[in-house]
């Protein structure tokens, strides 16, 4: 995440200024630039396009669950936490299928309770309303 600050920064304001303003070491900033992908990150890359790819193909409705079954189908193993991961980074998520559960139905000329506080809600102690 710095790395990519420093990236986007460094064309305006330099390396050594945004790192020092950072607090971090350059040297930190270009080792981090030489150092090769993670085996992780190597692994996102190519199972990204995949599961956006199988996402689509199942009409944009499948959660982490069902898409890491769909991809075990297609012959890619994949976790469902690790799956879930990448879904949140492509901006994809499942589609929630619940109904709506009315269980009031407010009847609009029923009568209302009177107002016994005759909406004046001070109070000079606890449980006494307008020092009675």
């Amino acid at each position: 995440m710095t790395v990519q600050f420093i990236d986007h920064n460094r064309q305006e304001f330099g390396v050594e200024p945004v790192c020092a303003a950072l607090q971090v070491a350059p040297s930190t900033y270009w080792t981090a630039k030489r150092r090769p992908l993670s085996a992780r990150a190597l692994r996102d890359t190519q199972m990204m396009p995949l599961l956006l790819v199988l996402w689509q193909a199942n009409y944009s409705v499948y959660g982490s669950r069902k898409l890491q079954i769909a991809a075990r189908r297609a012959g890619h193993s994949i976790g469902r936490d690790h799956l879930a991961r990448l879904m949140r980074q492509l901006g994809i998520r499942g589609v929630k299928r619940t109904k709506n559960v009315n269980t009031t139905r407010t009847d609009p000329k029923a009568a209302r309770p009177g107002d016994l506080v005759e909406r004046d809600f001070t109070a000079a102690a606890p449980n006494l309303l307008r020092g009675r």
